[in-house]
């Protein structure tokens, strides 16, 4: 698939914010795959953005539906297919993804934790 800035840009819906251990993170969307962006602490008018693919996405939440106490580790050593979460950070975004669309929320008895717990809804808003 060949990236272009007009075609990554143009049309994008925006779904939400998420708090992470350290970062903010925005969630945006274009039709086929989510924007997870984040703005550098350290360095002004700076930032990171990751692409995830929609249908993975999808195809995570209808796998993962109703379970309690998910790390981004988990998911991604419990992945059957690597070509979908290729690395524990791709999990992680895929997470924040699914919190900022309504159909997973971070467990807030488990902030003190090293690592941030996700609960996925049964149902998506």
């Amino acid at each position: 698939m060949k990236l272009s800035v007009d075609s990554l840009t143009t049309g994008l819906q925006f779904h939400g914010e998420v708090q992470g251990k350290r970062q903010h993170y925005y969630v945006l969307s274009s039709a086929r795959q989510y924007f997870v962006m984040s703005l550098s602490l350290s360095k002004r008018d700076a930032g990171n953005f990751n692409l995830v693919s929609r249908s993975v996405v999808d195809r995570l939440h209808r796998r993962l539906r109703g379970r309690r106490g998910l790390t981004a580790r988990l998911v991604f050593t419990r992945s059957k297919n690597r070509r979908a979460v290729p690395s524990p950070l791709a999990a992680l975004n895929m997470l924040y993804v699914l919190v900022a669309t309504g159909r997973a929320t971070i467990d807030p008895r488990r902030k003190s934790a090293r690592e941030i717990f996700f609960n996925v809804a049964r149902n998506a808003r």
